[in-house]
């Protein structure tokens, strides 16, 4: 998770703040007031400590609920009741709760939710008594902020003995592609004025691949293109491989391997050129190539500190910057950029800056990505075992083997679980369909603890459930065990 090794003091510190200094007015300033700015600055909060947020009016609580997670996951969550996806297995492919859904339809549930959770993150900081100090802080000197007012709130200036940069990222807009009506990135999208006929979505990384199922289970015709050989090439290749399926069920075709050389656009749709010659009609074109930390306005050189190309800050252990009282924690480093691994470093951020002993159980961090069908996984994988010459059993659960699966409709979903050959220890789970970001966790505390694949075979799981496939999966590779066990005697 670390970019690179940065010794924990520097040879000559100007000051080197102690966990109470009193000589500036707050113990901690974090800027930005997404997932993992929040939490340090709570986690700061609840040690005593005098604690500010700087955060622009209309971006409280980051990027995560304005334009990224909060916005997408609650689509998905209204794209999925209104189409009627659950039920299709079981009352036919054209089973749909709204027979034409706009996108009014789908955002007045984003919209709903985007200011519940907004009031929420006010609420969590009012609650612990950290201020928050509205506008775009940008740095003056290693421990001093300057933040610009917004929305008629005063210019200030904001000093402290611990800094946290958690200012997120925003979607990366190659020059070579003019954005506008039809040509949108992942903030757009949401911004649509109708659900598209067809669309290219440029770009199969997570958020690409996770809005191309979206659109598809609206009906959409979508194609993704990547210049890459293959599909979320981190995750399980059997996981992959089952998306895939799905996804060209719902007629989605893949151009991988091929690159986009120039998109055109005009008041009737679109055309995609690709660099082997090919054009692809459609209506929008989601253009998702990747994300910019956003950087370029905290004049970071100011405190000592700088960004890579793609303004991303280099951290050490516990993400400490260069500048041993500087942290940056979430998107703003890079991978993996999830607002759950964000959360968690900025609690272990200001755990450290204050002297509280911390524990990063990163190797077991889970990753979810929200595509329909959902995929998950943690721990390692088959690849990664086999490379390390690690002995490994599989054991596979099927939904359409489950009566929990017939019952919420999922015949594609499946749980796989690594099982150590001679410790009988869990060394991965990767989970593919309905609840697999929540059924992941299972499988992480296990892991966490200790535990071996017997557990899982001699515990007793609620009937009926898709908890369940955990049981059926530990059956299937202890069973695999106990072969070689007979027939390699």
């Amino acid at each position: 998770m670390t970019t690179e090794s940065i010794p924990a003091e520097p040879a000559v510190a100007p000051h080197d703040p102690g966990p109470d200094d009193h000589s500036y007015a707050y113990d901690l300033v974090v800027v930005g007031s997404g997932p993992g700015g929040q939490k340090a600055a709570i986690a700061a909060a609840k040690l005593g400590k005098r604690v500010c947020v700087v955060e622009r009016k209309h971006m409280v609580g980051g990027v995560c609920v304005n334009t990224g997670t909060i916005p997408s996951k609650t689509l998905r969550e209204a794209v999925l009741y209104l189409t009627g996806m659950h039920q299709r297995d079981v009352y036919g492919a054209s089973y749909r709760v709204k027979a034409d859904i706009t996108v009014q339809d789908l955002l007045a549930r984003t919209q709903h939710v985007i200011g519940r959770e907004v009031e929420v993150v006010r609420a969590q900081l009012l609650r612990n008594h950290v201020d928050l100090v509205v506008g775009s802080g940008r740095f003056v000197d290693p421990h001093t902020i300057a933040v610009s007012g917004d929305g008629g709130n005063p210019d200030t200036t904001v000093t402290a003995a611990h800094v946290v940069i958690a200012t997120g990222t925003r979607p990366a807009r190659p020059d070579s592609v003019e954005f506008g009506p039809r040509v949108v990135d992942s903030d757009g999208v949401i911004d649509l004025e109708r659900v598209p006929g067809s669309m290219v979505v440029a770009g199969a990384g997570v958020i690409g691949i996770e809005y191309a199922s979206m659109f598809a289970a609206l009906g959409t015709r979508v194609t993704v293109v990547d210049k890459r050989p293959s599909l979320l090439e981190f995750c399980d290749p059997e996981v992959v491989d089952s998306l895939k399926f799905h996804l060209r069920d719902l007629a989605v075709s893949f151009r991988l391997g091929e690159e986009v050389r120039s998109v055109e656009a005009n008041g009737a749709g679109t055309v995609t050129t690709l660099a082997s010659g090919k054009r692809i009609p459609a209506e929008t074109v989601m253009y998702s190539a990747g994300r910019q930390g956003q950087t370029d306005s905290l004049d970071l050189e100011k405190a000592g500190l700088n960004a890579d190309s793609r303004g991303r800050i280099a951290v050490g252990t516990n993400y400490r910057t260069e500048v041993p009282h500087i942290y940056a924690v979430g998107d703003v480093i890079g991978f993996p950029a999830l607002a759950a691994t964000s959360m968690d470093q900025g609690r272990i951020a200001a755990y450290d800056a204050f002297g509280e002993p911390v524990r990063d159980l990163t190797a077991l961090q889970p990753i979810g990505i929200y595509t329909i069908p959902e995929i998950s996984y943690c721990g390692r994988g088959e690849a990664e075992l086999t490379a390390d010459a690690v002995p490994y059993e599989v054991g596979v659960a099927r939904y359409r083997e489950l009566a929990r699966g017939q019952i919420v409709g999922d015949p594609y979903g499946m749980l796989k679980l690594l099982v150590h050959t001679e410790t009988r220890e869990l060394l991965g789970v990767h989970v593919f369909g309905t609840a697999a970001t929540d059924l992941v966790h299972i499988g992480q505390a296990i892991m966490g603890c200790g535990g071996t694949v017997d557990y899982l075979v001699d515990t007793v799981l609620n009937y009926p459930t898709l908890s369940e496939a955990y049981k059926v999966a530990a059956l299937d590779a202890t069973n695999k065990l106990r072969a070689v066990a007979r027939f390699g005697a």
